[in-house]
C-alpha cells in the first residue's frame, strides 16, 4: 500500500459518528490528540490478544478521511465481517483502500450510496463504469489483462508499473474525491488520531 497505509473515505456521515462506528473511544476522540502524542500513551484496555492500529483522521470538503497503519482498513474488515455499525446508510458513500497485508492483494471497496458495494483488486476497475473507474483508468491504475493483450505484455506491464500501482490508485481516488491530505502533517504525525481495534 502507499507508504503502508490504508485509507477510508466517507461522505454523508458526520466525522465523529463515522469514527465511533469504526470503534473509536469517545473520550479519546473528544481530546483530538495528534498522532505523535497518542503514540506516547498506553494502549486502551483490551484482551491480551487484541491489536490496535493508529488511525489519523480529518476532513476535506464533504469527505471524512481515516488513515491507518494496520494490516487492513478497519472499515473493510468490519464491513466484510458484517458489523452492523459499518454498513453504509442510504446516501452515505464509502471508499476504502485497504492494504490486506495478511491476505493480499490490496483492494479498493466502493459503496456509492445506492445499496451496492463494488470491490476491485488494485490494478483492476470496479466494473461499475462510473467516474471512479474512469479516474482509475486515466491514471494508469487499471492494468491490462488476458485476453485483451498477450501474457507477455501483461507481465511486462506489471514489471514496469507494478511498484507504482498503490501511488496510481491513491492519485486516481484523490482526483475522484478532490480530497487532498497534507503529506507533511501525515509524516510528522500532526493530524488528530485514535486507536482502532484491528479486525
Amino acid at each position: 500500500m502507499y507508504a503502508g497505509i490504508s485509507l477510508t473515505l466517507a461522505r454523508g456521515v458526520d466525522q465523529d459518528e463515522f469514527l465511533i462506528n469504526l470503534g473509536a473511544d469517545l473520550d479519546e476522540l473528544s481530546e483530538r490528540v495528534p498522532l505523535f502524542e497518542l503514540r506516547t500513551r498506553p494502549l486502551p484496555d483490551a484482551p491480551p490478544t487484541a491489536q490496535f492500529s493508529y488511525a489519523m483522521y480529518g476532513t476535506c470538503g464533504d469527505w471524512t478521511y481515516v488513515l491507518e497503519n494496520g494490516h487492513m482498513a478497519t472499515w473493510a474488515g468490519g464491513y466484510q465481517g458484517k458489523v452492523k455499525s459499518m454498513t453504509p446508510c442510504p446516501d452515505e458513500e464509502i471508499l476504502c483502500l485497504t492494504v490486506n497485508r495478511y491476505s493480499p492483494p490490496a483492494a479498493l471497496i466502493h459503496a456509492p450510496g445506492d445499496g451496492r458495494t463494488y470491490w476491485a483488486e488494485f490494478g483492476t476497475a470496479t466494473g461499475r463504469g462510473g467516474f471512479l473507474d474512469l479516474a482509475l483508468t486515466a491514471e494508469g491504475a487499471v492494468f491490462p489483462s488476458i485476453p485483451d493483450v498477450s501474457e507477455a505484455e501483461v507481465v511486462a506491464y506489471h514489471e514496469e508499473h507494478g511498484p507504482r500501482l498503490p501511488e496510481l490508485v491513491f492519485t486516481a481516488v484523490g482526483k475522484y474525491t478532490d480530497v487532498v491530505i497534507d503529506q507533511a502533517a501525515v509524516m510528522a504525525g500532526d493530524l488528530p488520531a485514535v486507536h482502532l481495534l484491528m479486525p
